[in-house]
């Protein structure tokens, strides 16, 4: 993905446990959709976003969407939506997020960002590196490439608009943070 110049590549311990667990991931996919939808609704509440609150409740339905589809997934292929894991990469993203209103605004939409543009560049890969074993998921993974990667455009574009140089401040941050995060192990197979 090129808008995003990640510090860190995806470690390569990351495929092999996927392709090993698909239900799985598709249970932690389905997770995430439900958790982006929700994320972009709870966005709504600061009153910096309040002119953007049409375009978040978009991203809000393309993801419920794609929740929605990730489900008939899950039927079709007779898994049980069961409980969520916690992503050690998401939770210490989060952890970061500062308290206060327009610092708190601008870190959750540089976290959200960066959570799209991994999912961006993770279902890239997986659009070929699946298909050999699933075609068909393979397909569904190429088709959310582009709204992930709209999504991640969309969060930074409304962080910059809030204050342009605290962004690029915070997003250095993160953007290292995420990088020392991605290289931690996760026994869990699991999209972030």
């Amino acid at each position: 993905m090129g808008m995003l110049l990640w510090r860190e590549k995806i470690p390569d311990s990351w495929l092999p446990k996927i392709r090993a667990n698909l239900p799985e991931v598709l249970v932690d996919h389905a997770h995430l959709e439900r958790k982006a939808a929700t994320t972009a609704l709870n966005l709504e509440k600061y009153g910096e976003l309040h002119e953007h609150v049409s375009e978040l409740n978009a991203i809000a339905i393309e993801e419920l969407q794609h929740f929605e589809l990730v489900l008939g997934l899950l039927r079709e292929r007779g898994i049980a939506f069961n409980f969520p894991k916690k992503s050690p990469w998401i939770s210490g993203m989060m952890q970061a997020v500062r308290k206060g209103r327009r610092e708190q605004v601008i870190d959750h939409l540089i976290v959200c960002a960066l959570i799209e543009g991994r999912s961006c560049e993770k279902f890239q890969i997986l659009s070929e590196a699946i298909r050999d074993l699933d075609a068909k998921l393979a397909d569904f993974y190429a088709s959310l490439v582009e709204s992930e990667g709209n999504h991640y455009a969309t969060y930074l574009i409304m962080a910059r608009h809030i204050d342009l140089a605290e962004t690029e401040r915070r997003l250095d941050y993160f953007l290292d943070l995420d990088a020392k995060l991605i290289r931690e192990p996760n026994r869990w197979a699991m999209l972030h």
